[in-house]
């Protein structure tokens, strides 16, 4: 049975509980989230236990950060989200989205390589287990409106209007 280190974390928008490897933050959810990280960790790794412990790895401390402003943390959090090869590349694209700005489902696949697969980057985004540091938040519908988000709307509309600390959002080209 594999083991994780886990510790949770009040902030603006709600409860999120994190967890780890010894190395490597492996998920990030919000508590009425807890069923679908539940899910992913038990589809991920069969049978698993978890630890409670203080700041794994630094990573409470990392996210509250965030939460005061300070954006370049979530550069240097190691993550490993697991997924198939094209969920990694996804992922992997979303953490080059700078803070402060959006792109859409479309520019994203294009961005991949693979313009016409807008709807299998839509998919692999609404897989991500590490969100905020993930940022899924930060891709919008190809005409700028707000879509899908397991945390919710409301909180990725904060995200967003925390990144931008109130300003217009921007499109990505």
């Amino acid at each position: 049975m594999m083991g994780f280190m886990f510790d949770s974390l009040d902030c603006e928008i709600g409860t999120l509980t994190i967890v780890s490897n010894k190395t490597h933050l492996i998920a990030l959810e919000f508590n009425d989230c807890q069923t679908r990280m539940n899910k992913y960790l038990a589809t991920r790794f069969g049978a698993y236990k978890l630890a409670r412990v203080s700041d794994p790895l630094g990573l409470i401390s990392g996210l509250q950060a965030y939460f005061r402003g300070d954006f370049a943390v979530l550069d240097a959090i190691a993550v490993d989200p697991g997924g198939t090869p094209f969920q990694q590349n996804v992922w992997a694209a979303l953490r080059q989205i700078p803070i402060g700005e959006t792109t859409s489902y479309g520019r994203l696949a294009a961005r991949l390589g693979k313009p016409s697969a807008s709807r299998a980057v839509g998919m692999a985004n609404s897989k991500n287990p590490i969100g905020i540091v993930i940022p899924c938040h930060r891709v919008i519908g190809a005409n700028g409106s707000l879509t899908g988000y397991a945390g919710g709307l409301e909180r990725k509309r904060w995200l967003l209007t925390h990144e931008q600390a109130g300003g217009q959002l921007n499109l990505l080209s």
